[in-house]
């Protein structure tokens, strides 16, 4: 058992960092190939993985430098996260599976569906929060 006081099992440097990103960069690369799957049929798992670290990334950096630092309020915060990785997201697809805009909407909403099913399930299994 912690002390008030001790520091945590996992602290909050690098590591705790690094292992964010890739589990993040997993999960989203689980998602949008799943999705990717459903709306184009049998595809390569590494145009996701190639894809999916874009928006892991954008959406790490706006939530510990965006909305934790004061830049924007925490309501408007969150808003501007989604929005911003949703961009890098179809960003990241339409390069990755060399898709026109018309192509990558159409995908970008089936990942975040299916991202936001997945990520619902796992809360509810794992009591993350």
């Amino acid at each position: 058992m912690l002390q008030a006081g001790t520091p945590s099992l996992t602290g909050g440097g690098v590591l705790a960092v690094i292992v964010t990103l890739l589990l993040t960069w997993l999960f989203y690369a689980v998602t949008l190939h799943l999705a990717a799957t459903f709306f184009i049929g049998e595809t390569p798992t590494q145009l996701a993985a190639k894809a999916a670290i874009v928006p892991a990334i954008v959406s790490m950096l706006l939530q510990q430098w965006g909305v934790s630092s004061g830049l924007v309020s925490p309501s408007l915060g969150v808003l501007v996260v989604v929005v911003a990785t949703l961009v890098a997201d179809g960003i990241a697809i339409s390069l990755s599976y060399r898709l026109s805009t018309s192509s990558t909407a159409p995908l970008v909403a089936l990942h975040l569906a299916f991202a936001a099913v997945l990520g619902f399930a796992l809360n509810n299994i794992f009591s993350l929060v």
